[in-house]
């Protein structure tokens, strides 16, 4: 163990090491360049160093690899360049050898796999940065599947997370204040706590499972508490196919997918007050019926009941178009820095021009909106490019980071599922109608 941390901590080291050496460098050369050569440079900078952060952690299981997942999904508080680099950290990684699996489990239930087990494929079918998942067959016949974590994962996690954070810092990624950067690791720092808590993870699908017994169509898998340890999570075996499968279906069936992807995030939001923040969508499996299938339960974010009254106040000022109340939201929420710079009315109409599109919300939008064809990703960077001047107003907010990577995980969802769709009775149901 002592081994294995101490290697891990020297190839982290290593990379920061590696980072501030170009970063310095960079600096230097650059000294007496123009405004659009230091620009540039950079730019070049963050790409090179992207690169690096991402194949140092790709090649390291565990905590590491997820804070680089994390840090991916958060364009907002990385450079594009970085970000970018990272996105790849998001694919699947290769298995571990199963002997090492076979001893955790061993470890953990206290019993030899084939007496716990009538049946255990040896191959995953899903790997990922802190475990990986295989089908099973218990001894009562029921069909299930074990969530494995990679040995040691979590006695590493707190180290790697500073030596990410510290590398990120010197190469000058973290352009926020101090205290802006310590509530934003915080945020990190228990989202991957509790994803590695397989007790926590047991209780939420227990509590989630409660919370949508009533919605048809929404399957949520059931926990063997007999074959579940904090590191060790056995489920009942719900599958379904892929969204890329899910993609070529009738538009009908896909509508209720996306209806329920929909009330899926809207309705644990409003209703719950606590909300499954990981829309990727290994985390979804979808039946031809029309029928989602949730996994991953780990990353959980809780609200509170002010904080939900706020989210759903944005909305109906964004609904509205009511800029003016809009900005008030922003400021309350801390995205908006409290300063007396102006920001012009305009800023905000044109991007909630964008941003309400895919809600088929008159008048930004008349009637279905087509996801297969959406440009709204698009038309957001030429905004951002023509905005550049305000964004020193804005910063990100610990508040709603998980939600905005829940809400534009979604919304993947639904451009990757080539939907065609009308959003805006769901956005009635949930904000405008509200009372």
């Amino acid at each position: 163990m002592a081994k294995s941390s101490g290697k891990r901590f020297m190839k982290l080291a290593g990379m920061t090491a590696s980072i501030a050496g170009k970063a310095a460098k960079n600096s230097l050369r650059h000294l007496s360049s123009d405004e659009e050569k230091r620009l540039q440079a950079r730019s070049e900078l963050m790409q090179d160093v992207g690169i690096q952060i991402a194949e140092t952690l790709g090649e390291m299981k565990g905590a590491v690899m997820k804070v680089g997942q994390i840090a991916s999904q958060y364009k907002d508080v990385f450079p594009p360049e970085v970000a970018t680099a990272l996105e790849k950290l998001q694919k699947d990684a290769p298995p571990m050898p199963y002997a090492q699996i076979r001893a955790q489990i061993e470890r953990e239930l206290e019993a030899p796999v084939d007496q716990l087990f009538t049946m255990f494929e040896e191959t995953p079918f899903a790997a990922a940065s802190i475990g990986q998942v295989h089908k099973a067959i218990l001894p009562s016949g029921q069909k299930v599947v074990v969530k494995v974590q990679y040995p040691d994962v979590d006695e590493n996690c707190d180290s790697d997370l500073k030596q990410v954070r510290m590398a990120l810092k010197i190469a000058g990624v973290l352009n926020m204040s101090k205290q802006l950067q310590e509530q934003l690791f915080n945020e990190i720092r228990q989202s991957l706590h509790d994803e590695l808590d397989y007790v926590k993870e047991a209780h939420n699908l227990q509590v989630f499972g409660a919370f949508h017994a009533e919605d048809e169509g929404l399957i949520i898998p059931k926990v063997v508490n007999s074959h579940s340890t904090r590191r060790i999570l056995t489920l009942t075996e719900e599958m379904g196919e892929t969204l890329t499968v899910a993609a070529t279906w009738d538009n009908e069936i896909k509508q209720k997918i996306a209806e329920r992807l929909f009330h899926f995030t809207a309705g644990q939001l409003f209703g719950l007050y606590r909300m499954h923040c990981d829309p990727h969508p290994g985390n979804f499996a979808f039946r031809h019926d029309g029928s989602v299938v949730a996994y991953d339960f780990g990353g959980i974010r809780s609200y509170s009941h002010s904080e939900v009254q706020l989210f759903r106040r944005f909305a109906q000022h964004a609904v509205k178009g009511d800029v003016t109340a809009l900005e008030q939201d922003l400021i309350a929420l801390d995205i908006r820095r409290e300063d007396d710079k102006n920001v012009p009315g305009e800023f905000y109409e044109k991007w909630l021009a964008i941003g309400m599109k895919p809600l088929s919300i008159s008048p930004y939008q008349e009637g279905a909106f087509d996801f297969g064809s959406s440009q709204v990703h698009h038309e957001a960077i030429s905004q951002m490019r023509t905005s550049l001047k305000y964004f020193g107003q804005f910063q990100p907010s610990a508040t709603t980071m998980m939600l905005d990577r829940t809400v534009s995980g979604q919304y993947w969802n639904l451009v990757n599922l080539c939907v065609e769709i009308d959003l805006s009775p769901l956005v009635a149901q949930y904000i405008t109608n509200y009372n």
